[in-house]
């Protein structure tokens, strides 16, 4: 289940992806598979040794080809360990919602991407997570020990991004689906089991089927109630041609000393 859509990424085959916060990669794996070289970074040991293993899993398969690398890094994204310049996509899927110090996270992915790269950022859209916030506080921090610490609008993804020197460009929402599922799931309580209420297991079916058997109605459906209540907001970003990577820290930099 892709939240970025590769097309606007405009990712290329032989190009470098960092995809931050992989999770179990699933952004990667389709990056894999448009043979983009990808490093895989994750703060959680686990995820990224399960994507380098599906990944060699994918190539033994033929799924990919044998020249395709994945690259498993431990990091964090308040201080990258690449250099400058380094990527030229950067995928940060449902990762800043969970950072105090999020506009260094914005900063750091705009000094390892090149000039001329491209980002999307995806995060939890405004409506589908203020509904989550207002039925349990069992949702979100400080409850959950490392969940979201806060619910960003459009305009707050912009303004950080056009912060850290890049130019934000098109954006859309993702999985409408999926926002009824959560807002239902906070009601009953969002850490009690899904299998422990009759009508969150129900709708839990419905969408592990909807992701396995992909049909045209529910996609049709999504593509209609996306623009009201998809449940993550996806915004693209391209860094100046003329904006470099330490050019751009030294910026942060002054601006923090200014402050």
């Amino acid at each position: 289940m892709l939240t970025v859509d590769y097309d606007r990424l405009d990712l290329s085959a032989g190009e470098r992806l960092l995809d931050l916060g992989c999770g179990f990669g699933r952004h990667s794996y389709e990056a894999l598979k448009r043979g983009a070289e990808v490093v895989a970074c994750d703060l959680a040991r686990p995820e990224v040794e399960q994507v380098r293993d599906l990944a060699r899993l994918l190539v033994a398969e033929g799924e990919v080809g044998q020249s395709v690398t994945a690259a498993p890094v431990q990091g964090d994204a308040v201080g990258l360990p690449f250099d400058d310049d380094s990527f030229d996509r950067v995928i940060a899927s449902e990762v800043l919602e969970h950072i105090g110090d999020d506009e260094s996270a914005f900063a750091e992915l705009a000094r390892v991407l090149r000039p001329g790269g491209r980002l999307a950022v995806t995060i939890p859209a405004w409506l589908s997570e203020t509904v989550c916030w207002k039925l349990s506080s069992d949702y979100h921090a400080p409850a959950v020990p490392g969940g979201h610490v806060r619910i960003y609008r459009l305009r707050d993804v912009r303004r950080k991004l056009a912060s850290a020197g890049l130019q934000p460009g098109r954006w859309h929402r993702a999985h409408a689906l999926h926002t009824p599922y959560w807002w239902l799931r906070c009601a009953v309580g969002p850490n009690r089991e899904v299998s422990e209420n009759r009508l969150v297991g129900a709708y839990h079916r419905v969408l592990e089927w909807d992701i396995v058997k992909q049909p045209r109605v529910t996609a049709a459906a999504e593509r209609l109630l996306n623009p009201l209540l998809g449940k993550s907001l996806v915004v693209y970003a391209d860094k100046p041609l003329h904006a470099s990577g330490s050019e751009r820290a030294r910026r942060s930099e002054d601006m923090a000393h200014a402050a």
